[in-house]
């Protein structure tokens, strides 16, 4: 018998890829065949029938019960499916003011939701570290799941993240807080833990399932209490070398800018000074509230209602929108800017007047402007794609052993 080629692989490598092909495929699909496993990896019958055989018993698929073939046509062919129940991910938008925390099963649908905010007289690391593990255990709770089931969690923060998830030194105490170690505090859990920029997840977001997915290079823009950019260049997501991209200080320095404040700060903001100045005529609708109700959905309200003084709150929002976005296109000649974060329902008409500026202020043709279908969840729809993404990727890792005996179960 003639040598196996120097680099062809070992009987146990090329089982775990062939796992790996069947495994992909029923990640994919629904219910199917070998016959259809076949045609869609390229393996044998006997090696579709063998792995399907291995994920079973790992407990990753399961065979499913058909209707039998009527008389004399013969063995109905079996059915195999992936088990969706078979672990759990855990998304975490670990945000400013507030953690929402989902739980979602490996088909990605959502099984159980919890939110908490956070107390601002207590908003420390160790705090934030108790609130979001109570957020968390709450949710695995709500969904009938034992924290043990669980694969992977993902968590976006409002701070720069590096590839472990660490947050490097900042300006001041902002970053360090809001991301007080959680990346190794959620390995400790035995979880397969990620740390994420928001905006970055909100790239995620639109990427896999929203406004990025037809186009090559975009921008999602969380324009909430402040801007914050998740950045896709040519299908890529750009971070930087410490994870600074789309990091938006620098807006401290752009003429009619001068700062980072997002739209809901700047709506909030601007239409309680017009509701204080007196400036609202003796029929808006901005004015007949109390000045603590006035934030950025009662003002695009009264816009739309006609209230000039709300109207005029628009404009400078516009302006100061065609600004941001300007920096971001001129930089990075994007073919989108996805407007997401809570305010993304309610925008509509501002975009449409950023547009007009924005055309005036850029080399055509000019970023489309959209706005996120996500409203406030984007973070945590990117957070969750993420730590399924994650898992697909690691699947045997997490559920098989590697070492030499090959194929075998994991000891947890």
């Amino acid at each position: 018998m003639s040598p196996a080629p120097r680099n062809a692989p070992s009987s146990g490598l090329l089982r775990r890829l062939n796992a790996v092909s069947v495994l992909e495929f029923a990640w994919a699909t629904d219910v199917f065949t070998a016959t259809e496993a076949m045609d869609a990896t390229g393996l044998t019958r006997s090696t579709v029938i063998s792995r399907c055989a291995e994920l079973i018993e790992l407990g990753w698929m399961r065979e499913v019960e058909r209707a039998p073939e009527p008389a004399g046509k013969g063995r109905p062919a079996r059915l195999y499916q992936l088990r969706a129940d078979a672990g759990y991910v855990v998304g975490v938008d670990a945000g400013q003011h507030r953690v929402l925390a989902t739980v979602s099963d490996l088909r990605g649908t959502e099984v159980g939701r919890q939110e908490h905010p956070i107390d601002r007289a207590h908003d420390n690391a160790p705090d934030r570290l108790a609130v979001t593990d109570t957020t968390i255990d709450e949710a695995l709770a709500a969904a009938g799941v034992d924290p043990s089931r669980v694969l992977g969690i993902a968590v976006g923060v409002p701070a720069l993240t590096d590839a472990r998830g660490a947050t490097p030194p900042g300006p001041n105490t902002f970053w360090p807080r809001m991301n007080p170690g959680f990346a190794e505090h959620f390995r400790r859990r035995g979880w397969h833990a990620t740390v994420e920029n928001d905006a970055n997840l909100a790239a995620h977001a639109e990427r896999m399932l929203g406004a990025g997915r037809d186009v090559g290079s975009f921008a999602a823009l969380l324009s909430g209490e402040r801007f914050g950019a998740g950045i896709v260049v040519d299908g890529t997501l750009v971070r930087g070398s410490n994870g600074g991209a789309g990091e938006m200080r620098v807006l401290d320095y752009v003429v009619g800018v001068g700062s980072p404040h997002g739209l809901g700060h700047l709506a909030r903001a601007w239409g309680r000074e017009a509701h204080e100045s007196g400036v609202l005529p003796a029929d808006s609708p901005l004015g007949a509230l109390p000045v603590s109700a006035i934030d950025a959905p009662a003002v695009f309200a009264a816009a739309a209602a006609g209230d000039v003084g709300a109207i005029a709150v628009v404009d400078r929002l516009a302006d100061r929108l065609a600004r941001v976005c300007a920096v971001i296109d001129g930089m990075l000649d994007v073919d989108r800017i996805v407007v997401a974060g809570g305010v993304a329902p309610v925008v509509g008409d501002l975009l449409r007047r950023t547009a007009a500026l924005l055309d005036a202020m850029v080399h055509p043709p000019a970023p489309e402007l959209v706005a996120s279908s996500f409203g406030a969840d984007a973070v945590i729809v990117g957070a969750s794609t993420l730590a399924l993404e994650r898992v697909r990727t690691d699947a045997l890792d997490l559920a098989l052993g590697v070492g030499d005996q090959g194929l075998g179960p994991r000891r947890r």
